[in-house]
């Protein structure tokens, strides 16, 4: 009979995670490496990369490896694909975490948070870029690799609340953005695309489920990140639990849909949002 430490164990997975150091991302790989596995830290800036790894490694005892990725280039990603093979030799899993948010990448343009009607062509543009072909490009280098192996492995694809329901415009009134002058809010770019996040993770747990590829969508809910204090009481509000997520509360959730303790389950959207999606 297999314990419950056993269920969640990543000992010795390899697990790539794109936007790896980004505010969840650097969660997602503290947790990976707790559960024995090592964690493959992947994103386009790796400032601050081989410090985190080196605190990562000293309080969890394991390994880390950090590698510059492009996820719009298929050059890159195939650079990041040769550079893990050539360290473990194996992949065995998947985070696809990256995404244009305001913190990453974002803040480069001073009409991220246009209204709809004015919004750019560019935006537009780099947010299906980054959110879904990048997705794709990594999802599909990194598939051709689990298919090789016996256990196949687990690809989760990180969507958001507003890739389920549309965000609510309302709780954006007053606010005012930590990068600026502008108000904030949720670009009609972020939504479209996270939406597309929940068919992408359905089609692909269908087409590889007979290499034991599981594909599973990880929806998370707002995470405090330094946000203006009105905002924060405004989403708050919208919440049956009465606040804000904070980043470390979904590492089980990842844990959980990485290793043996979501054997049967593919093709789902884990939602985890402190209920705003009940209403």
């Amino acid at each position: 009979m297999r314990n419950i430490q056993e269920l969640f164990s990543l000992r010795e997975k390899v697990v790539v995670i794109t936007g790896g150091m980004g505010l969840l991302g650097k969660t997602y790989a503290e947790a990976i490496a707790i559960a024995n596995g090592y964690p493959v830290i992947a994103d386009i800036k790796l400032n601050g990369a081989e410090d985190f790894i080196k605190i990562l490694e000293h309080e969890t005892g394991g390994e880390g490896f950090a590698c510059e990725v492009d996820i719009t280039s298929e050059k890159s990603v195939q650079n990041l694909v040769e550079q893990t093979l050539e360290k473990y030799g194996r992949i065995n899993g998947l985070i696809n975490n990256a995404a244009l948010t305001v913190a990453k990448g974002g803040t480069e343009f001073k009409d991220y948070f246009s209204a709809f009607e004015n919004y750019p062509l560019k935006l537009w543009q780099l947010a299906l870029d980054t959110n879904l072909t990048g997705m794709f490009l990594v999802t599909r280098e990194i598939g051709k690799q689990m298919k090789k192996n016996s256990d196949g492995g687990s690809i989760v694809n990180v969507a958001s609340t507003y890739g389920v329901v549309s965000p609510d415009h309302r709780i954006y009134q007053g606010t005012k953005s930590q990068y600026g002058e502008q108000s904030i809010n949720t670009p009609i770019g972020y939504a479209t695309t996270k939406s597309a996040v929940l068919n992408f993770t359905r089609y692909l747990a269908t087409y590889w489920a007979k290499y034991k590829i599981r594909v599973n969508t990880l929806t998370p809910g707002g995470v405090f990140a330094g946000h203006d204090k009105t905002f924060v009481n405004n989403y708050s509000s919208r919440v049956p639990l009465g606040r804000m997520a904070k980043e470390h509360e979904y590492q089980g959730a990842m844990i959980f849909l990485l290793s043996d303790a979501s054997s049967y389950m593919t093709g789902a959207n884990l939602i985890i949002d402190g209920g705003w999606t009940c209403w």
